[in-house]
């Protein structure tokens, strides 16, 4: 059962405690009803890369490029000065400074995301990344972003399906970013995706009706925003959440509140050719919160015997 469930985990402790959770939670006396076993999985670091580019990071660039073409003053200002000059180490350090608490760069950023989606058709969006998935690669990595997917996290996502659970994804990054992949890379549908969101409004020209991008930001899933989230939207807390950052801090203390929950917090510490990349900038309170409150530490290096998906499908066991 071990093999046939987690196939790409070694046969270390972490292994055992997540197959240990998994059956005390399904049998016996402390079988928690069906409806109750709801998981959450933070996106970046968590199922898939985010080192050293986050995916949606390139979509944005290629954004912020065109408009900078469009108006070329734009080039002068961030975010678009460093997208223009090809020094992306300004928008790095911003979401660095928001890890640490400070936003200030970060509202430029969102200032940006704001501006390049403003009336935009909610639909014409999602074929827009569409395409970006279909036809784009990691330009570090170079394979196709659904290659860049972990495949141990994957097998995970259906072992706790196998189980009854109701997986999740609640993540930072933009909402409708993800909803056009996750059925394809995670096997979860787009109505179970939570994220941050540009604010929506209602376009009715007595010809043509949508819904469209606003001129503001409705909200950032990311803290102690991702357990008001996952209520809002889900309306039972989880017993399960997996993470990587400091921004998850939040989610798992609110899975693990309970005396059966279990939270897991993928630690990237494989500086080895397999493609991940060893950090720990981002991930300082996590990886402290992970030992304080028990929660299971995994160990990219030493638990996983692959990384990344590769050309398998995400749900087959070849």
């Amino acid at each position: 059962m071990t093999d046939i469930l987690l196939p790409s985990w070694n046969d270390t402790a972490t292994k055992r405690r997540i197959l240990d959770f998994l059956a005390q939670v399904t049998t016996g006396p402390d079988a928690v009803p069906v409806e109750q076993r709801i998981a959450v999985f933070d996106n970046d670091g968590t199922l898939w890369t985010e080192k050293p580019m986050p995916t949606q990071l390139h979509f944005i660039i290629m954004q912020w490029a065109e408009a900078a073409r469009r108006d070329p003053s734009l080039a002068e200002e961030q975010p678009y000065k460093a997208v223009v000059s090809g020094d992306y180490s300004w928008l790095g350090k911003a979401v660095e400074k928001h890890y640490e608490g400070d936003d200030d760069d970060l509202h430029v950023l969102v200032k940006a995301i704001v501006a390049s989606t403003a009336g935009v058709d909610v639909g014409a969006y999602a074929k827009a990344v569409a395409t970006f998935y279909r036809e784009q690669q990691h330009p570090v990595l170079k394979r196709p972003y659904r290659d860049t997917v972990y495949r141990p996290m994957v097998e995970l996502l259906r072992a706790l399906e196998s189980h009854d659970f109701t997986c999740f994804i609640v993540s930072g990054g933009d909402r409708d970013f993800m909803r056009p992949m996750t059925t394809e890379y995670y096997g979860i549908p787009p109505e179970r995706v939570i994220g941050s969101a540009v604010g929506l409004t209602w376009s009715d020209d007595g010809q043509h009706t949508g819904v469209r991008y606003g001129n503001s930001f409705s909200f950032m899933d990311d803290g102690p925003e991702k357990p008001v989230r996952i209520w809002s939207r889900i309306g039972r807390a989880p017993i399960f959440a997996a993470g990587n950052s400091n921004g998850d801090v939040a989610m798992l203390r609110y899975a693990t509140s309970g005396p059966l929950g279990l939270g897991i917090v993928v630690r990237h510490d494989d500086s080895s050719d397999r493609g991940d990349v060893a950090y720990t900038s981002g991930a300082e309170e996590v990886i402290a919160a992970a030992a304080t409150h028990n929660w299971v530490s995994v160990s990219v290096k030493d638990d996983w015997n692959e990384v990344f998906r590769g050309n398998a499908s995400a749900f087959s066991d070849d």
